[in-house]
Order: structure tokens, then C-alpha cells, then sequence
């Protein structure tokens, strides 16, 4: 019998402090810096974006969104075999946030000890992270390596923000979204596909890093807008393309897309190369902002909640982000 690994259960967490444009705005101008809040929705369709308060971390907000996931699925912590968490804002250097997660999630139920034993770690491939993941689970549950896998994108990227960049502190939010995915006899992850190029590194960064118990570098977002949005079009028309191809299936066979919630204009762009129609589309940036490795996962469970998203349906995710990374993954639902 052939392998194949089916998505079962999907959950999100918003952290509760909503922050609205009139916010930021007002923040900006206390900074002696103009703004405005039709300016912030013509130029990126974001309204609200949620921010963690002090003393909250990635790891906190994927248990959340872990716990909505293992009940959507029917399953306990103890039946998880594997961990995986995308993630460019890691609660800590190391151990992983998908080991901290491992250890809350032992706290469910007495018999959540039992995923102790199982592996756990991050991917770090920024926005793309949790296609990147998704992938590797297909790849782990394929091979009889893994048989229920819990795929977490968690970010707390409100921590990276520099507030005198009007051009970047817009646009980020927090949050944490998450998907159970089980060996199945029925396809369910069709194609995956993904890319990176580094001599594009520099275009979004954050060029800090520790050493000697400082911060060496400038540990804030920086951003080339009009060199990411040119590029990140044009690789998400590419994967899009690519992934669609492997399953043998083309645009007009999909029923949803669900991009990575960046920014209105390049999730519009990359609809119309598709020639999908934005009724087609699930679209969340509006209430949470750019979620970097969450945004995808917080649309997909969305999507599911609300009933638009529905069981044998086909879905392309999609996703681009800093390294250059870039990717795809298709999904029958």
C-alpha cells in the first residue's frame, strides 16, 4: 500500500493585544514620523496585527495553536512521533522552540509523557518556513519514518521591529498557527516544492546576532520593499507553477489558494499571474498583518473554521520569504 500524508487537524492563536493602524500611526507621529492610517491599508491591506506581551514567546503561542490542532484531529500529545516548528523568532539561542513546545505540551494529560521520546526541531527559512516544514513532514510520514507529525509556524516578530521604519513596523505581527498531519491511504499532501537563493540575503534581514553576551549588528528588520515585492512575485508564479506540474495538475484544477498573508498588493499580484480570481483566495492579512512563518497556517485554519475550505478540495499553499526561500505545497484536503 502505497504512503501518503493527509492534513487531520489544524489550530491558530492570535496573542490578545490587537494593534490597530491609529496605533501605529500615533506611535510613529509621538517619533516625529508621518504617517497615516489610509497610507498603511492602500499600501499593504493590514488593519490590525496582534503583538505578544512581555514575558511571551514563540513556544507559548504554538502550544496554543498545538492544542486546537491535536482536538480538530482527535489526538492526544502522546500520539504525536514528531515535532516540527518554523520559526525566525525562537524563544531562546538553542534548545529549540519545538523542544520548549514538547515539554508543555507533556503537560496536557498524564499520558502526554509519552512524546518525550519523540524527535523535535525548528526550521528557520523565515516566511517560508512552513512550507519548508510541511514538506519535510511529507517527506518523514512518506517514508514510514513518521506516522503523526505536528507542524507549528510561530513568530513573535514585534521584537524585530524597528518604530522609526514606517516602511517596516506596518507590517509585522505575532501569532502561531499549526496542522496535525497522519500516514494515510489517501493522498492529501500532492507536491510539494522549494527553493532558496542566498545572494538576495540582504534584501530582508536581520543582521544581529550574540556574541560575548552582547548584541553584535543591528538586531532589527531590514527590508528592500520594491526589490522583495519585484522578486517574490515572480518565484510564487514560478513554484506555483512547479508544484501544480508535479502533481499533474494545473491552475484551473484548484479551488483555493492560500498565499503567504504578506501584503495585499503582492497577494493580488501573484492571484492575477494565476489567473485566480480573489474570490478564490483566503485572505487574513487585513486582521493580522505579516505573521512571517505563522501566516500561512493562520489562513489555512481559517479558511478550515469558517467553512470555506472543505474535504476534497484541492489547495496550493505558498509562501516567500528572507534567505532568499521561496515555496509551494499542494494539498487535497
Amino acid at each position: 500500500m502505497t504512503r501518503y500524508a493527509r492534513i487531520t487537524g489544524t489550530g491558530s492563536y492570535l496573542p490578545p493585544r490587537k494593534i490597530s493602524n491609529a496605533q501605529i500611526v500615533t506611535q510613529l507621529a509621538e517619533l516625529g514620523i508621518e504617517s497615516s492610517e489610509p497610507w498603511i491599508i492602500e499600501r499593504t491591506g493590514i488593519a490590525y496585527r496582534h503583538f505578544v506581551d512581555e514575558g511571551v514567546y514563540s513556544s507559548d503561542l504554538a502550544f496554543e495553536a498545538s492544542k486546537q490542532a491535536l482536538t480538530a484531529a482527535g489526538l492526544g500529545p502522546e500520539d504525536i512521533d514528531l515535532i516540527i516548528v518554523a520559526t525566525s523568532t525562537p524563544d531562546m539561542v538553542f534548545p529549540s522552540t519545538a523542544c520548549i513546545l514538547q515539554n508543555k505540551l507533556q503537560a496536557l494529560s498524564p499520558t502526554s509523557h509519552a512524546i518525550a521520546g519523540a524527535p523535535a526541531f525548528d526550521i528557520q527559512a523565515v516566511c517560508s518556513g512552513f512550507v519548508y516544514a510541511l514538506s519535510v513532514a511529507d517527506a518523514m510520514v512518506c517514508s514510514g519514518r513518521s506516522n503523526k507529525v505536528l507542524v507549528v509556524g510561530a513568530e513573535v516578530f514585534s521584537r524585530l521591529l524597528d518604530f522609526r521604519d514606517r516602511t517596516t513596523c506596518v507590517l509585522f505581527g505575532d501569532g502561531a498557527g499549526a496542522v496535525v498531519i497522519e500516514a494515510s491511504d489517501r493522498p492529501g499532501i500532492l507536491a510539494t516544492d522549494i527553493h532558496s537563493d542566498g545572494k538576495h540575503a540582504k534584501l530582508l534581514c536581520v543582521p544581529g546576532h550574540v556574541s560575548g553576551g552582547q548584541i553584535l549588528g543591528d538586531p532589527v528588520l531590514k527590508m528592500d520593499g520594491q526589490a522583495v515585492f519585484k522578486l517574490a512575485v515572480g518565484v510564487l508564479e514560478q513554484t506555483a507553477k512547479a508544484c501544480l506540474k508535479k502533481a499533474g495538475l494545473e491552475a484551473k484544477d484548484l479551488d483555493w489558494l492560500v498565499p503567504h498573508q504578506a501584503n495585499i498588493r503582492i497577494i493580488q499580484s501573484t492571484a492575477k499571474k494565476m489567473g485566480m480570481s480573489m474570490d478564490k483566495v483566503i485572505l487574513t492579512v487585513q486582521d493580522h498583518g505579516n505573521t512571517s512563518a505563522a501566516s500561512i497556517p493562520l489562513a489555512l485554519d481559517y479558511g478550515v473554521r469558517s467553512g470555506k475550505l472543505k474535504a476534497g478540495q484541492k489547495v496550493l499553499l505558498e509562501g516567500v520569504g528572507g534567505g532568499f526561500t521561496w515555496g509551494s505545497a499542494l494539498i487535497n484536503l
